[in-house]
């Protein structure tokens, strides 16, 4: 592989998290059109690695996305130093999808030969070089037609390919294999030297905040159907906590309901589980023991998930320190792990499987919330003033302990253990008791909704951070809990209004 000037990020991406990072981009004040712009012109200089002097007459094959967008604007630039390019655009102009796209491909229309229609083999044959600009990122299984003939052509052409961003393709037996490939910011997953060649990375300009921070893109982890707006509500979360406080597992159930779980129910101590009732019909609790937990309760906690078969689990909110409350809770986390995805915060910590436990089931899912003196207390976390130091070392701390780590604090540091993320979307106003526990709440609904752990943490943390910074706009420092998650379906239904396509 070939990089070039910088890479943002740890490992290669998915498509899904280019997305993200372009949203977020977009956010910070960088547009689309810049950012197509500067893709369309890196495409341009490393095609030039591959072509003979000028004007030689490379052939562009695009779709109508934003993969076939670059590739118009490389023809353009290409043109404008001396090379005669020709474009073959597979479907009808009047279904390029995007603005940028429209607009490259307008620019290059004024300059360049321009063919509607799937090119034939004869037609490129004798070209220098072919720019694969027909699907890009995103794409998955088989290839369709028109995509699916214009792949049979380049290949039974004979001539050299460049691939812009990913090749066409890449997942389909029929698809393109490039001798080259141009990546735009960093290497994606699906890549591979069997499929991609020879890869170069180019950087496209992208803000460097948007790779380590969260922000409104983070929404686009949300399920599809539930950004288009027309799936049904999922996932069931169970909340293991209550005894000597009532108010967190109340505040987390609510919270995670508020953010689109299906079902939230809560097992809690006899007195504990009718004062969490009390908050409200919207709650499922189930009592199982007397007034806190105790070791003989973990069988019976145990059996009723089993049964229950959630999604999602979340343990520890408001459950206390006696010492029989963190033997039954190590019990429960010990005998649930690897069987359904878990977020353990606050009281929950204390009773954390180790490393090595945690090693022996090679499927678990296990998130961490810990606030600042738990985060220290616990997992021997250290903030300084070097933010990636301090980054550095939450990630390592991830990978050491197996777990998926969301540290509150200012900012919340956010690791898989193999890259590490801040979220500094919040108002001071926001460290108020029970805000935690609304946190928790939202990743185990996003567990539960089937996001990866990874993913749910940097929503969550966003998506609180958001709704505390609205609310803060008109109550200050007299913000509360309750008013966090009673605002989070607002911020939900304001960020997928953006991200919507034509919204």
């Amino acid at each position: 592989m070939r990089a070039a000037v910088w890479a943002g990020s740890a490992r290669p991406l998915s498509a899904l998290e280019m997305a993200v990072v372009e949203a977020n981009s977009v956010a910070l004040g960088t547009t689309v059109d810049q950012l197509m712009e500067n893709a369309g012109r890196v495409v341009a200089e490393e095609a030039m690695r591959h072509l003979p002097s000028p004007p030689a007459s490379p052939a562009v094959v695009a779709g109508n996305g934003n993969n076939g967008g670059d590739g118009t604007c490389a023809a353009y630039y290409l043109h404008q130093w001396g090379y005669t390019p020709e474009i073959w655009i597979v479907r009808p102009p009047a279904e390029i999808s995007t603005r940028s796209a429209r607009r490259c491909f307008d620019r290059a229309e004024r300059v360049c030969p321009v063919h509607v229609g799937v090119p034939q083999p004869s037609d490129l044959a004798a070209r220098p070089l072919i720019l694969d600009g027909l699907l890009g990122t995103g794409q998955g299984g088989r290839l369709r037609s028109p995509v699916r003939e214009a792949v049979a052509a380049i290949r039974a052409s004979g001539a050299p390919v460049l691939a812009i961003d990913v090749p066409t393709g890449v997942a389909d037996p029929d698809g393109l294999r490039p001798p080259w490939t141009v990546t735009l910011t960093v290497p994606k997953e699906e890549m591979t030297p069997g499929t991609s060649g020879e890869v170069t990375v180019r950087d496209i300009g992208m803000p460097p905040d948007a790779w380590r921070r969260t922000g409104p893109g983070e929404f686009l982890f949300l399920p599809r159907s539930v950004r288009a707006g027309d799936g049904r509500r999922t996932g069931r979360v169970i909340l293991i906590g209550g005894g000597p406080y009532s108010g967190a597992p109340a505040l987390a159930a609510l919270a995670a309901l508020r953010s689109g779980t299906e079902r939230a129910t809560v097992v809690a101590p006899e007195g504990s589980a009718e004062r969490i009732q009390a908050f409200g019909p919207n709650l499922v609790v189930v009592p199982q023991g007397v007034g806190r937990f105790r070791p003989t309760d973990a069988e019976g906690i145990v059996e009723f998930v089993r049964a229950s078969r959630p999604q999602a689990l979340v343990v520890g909110m408001g459950a206390g320190h006696h010492p029989e409350t963190v033997e039954a809770l190590r019990t429960a986390e010990r005998s649930l792990l690897g069987e359904v995805p878990m977020v353990v915060d606050a009281d929950g910590l204390a009773a954390l499987p180790t490393a090595e436990e945690i090693a022996d089931h090679a499927d678990a899912t296990l998130v961490v919330t810990p606030n600042g003196g738990e985060y220290a207390h616990y997992f021997g976390g250290v903030r300084s003033a070097d933010a990636g130091e301090t980054g550095e070392r939450a990630r390592r701390i991830a990978e050491e302990r197996r777990v998926v780590l969301l540290a509150k604090g200012d900012p919340d540091l956010l690791s898989d253990g193999v890259a590490w993320f801040e979220n500094r979307h919040h108002p001071g106003a926001i460290t108020v008791a029970g805000a935690g526990d609304v946190l928790g709440g939202v990743v185990g609904s996003l567990l539960a909704q089937g996001i990866y752990a990874r993913h749910a943490v940097r929503l969550a943390a966003w998506w609180c951070g958001e709704a505390g910074v609205r609310v803060a706009s008109h109550k200050g420092y007299g913000l509360l809990a309750t008013d966090v998650l009673e605002e989070l379906p607002a911020v939900m239904v304001a960020a997928l209004a953006r991200l919507r396509p034509g919204a």
